[in-house]
């Protein structure tokens, strides 16, 4: 693979991962919203389920000291690339802001620890339903 295609590739799953957080975090609020103003469409069993264990799978991965394998596929293709730092790309410096954060480790383990018992209990506040509302 040469240098630019992994470049390339590494803000492609940079983007992709953005994409994975904003959909877990904007699926609860959605959720929440929807929950209370009767969206049938958040009760969606099959959505709800994925969003449950990604939040389970991304805290169980925390609990266990390990990075999320999308940040290890990217780190991998960014040394493929060359690259020594997020900066050499715009995509790469400007999504990496928003996705990565300097903190201990603790501070991540009691982050999705506390957002995944908020999915939890959004699954029992607004609980979902395997059939569509108004199909038999």
């Amino acid at each position: 693979m040469s240098p630019a295609t992994a470049a390339l590739l590494a803000d492609a799953l940079l983007a992709l991962h953005v994409g994975v957080v904003l959909f877990v975090v904007g699926l609860l609020a959605l959720v929440l919203v929807g929950g209370a103003r009767g969206w049938a469409w958040v009760r969606c069993f099959y959505l709800r389920l994925i969003h449950v264990l990604l939040m389970v799978f991304v805290t169980g991965q925390a609990w266990l000291g390990r990075l999320c394998p999308l940040t290890l596929w990217e780190q991998d293709l960014r040394r493929i690339a060359g690259e020594a730092s997020y900066e050499e790309s715009f995509i790469a410096h400007g999504l990496s802001r928003l996705l990565y954060w300097e903190a201990p480790w603790w501070v991540f383990v009691a982050t999705y620890t506390g957002f995944a018992m908020l999915v939890l209990l959004a699954w029992r506040w607004v609980a979902p339903q395997r059939k569509p509302a108004g199909r038999s």
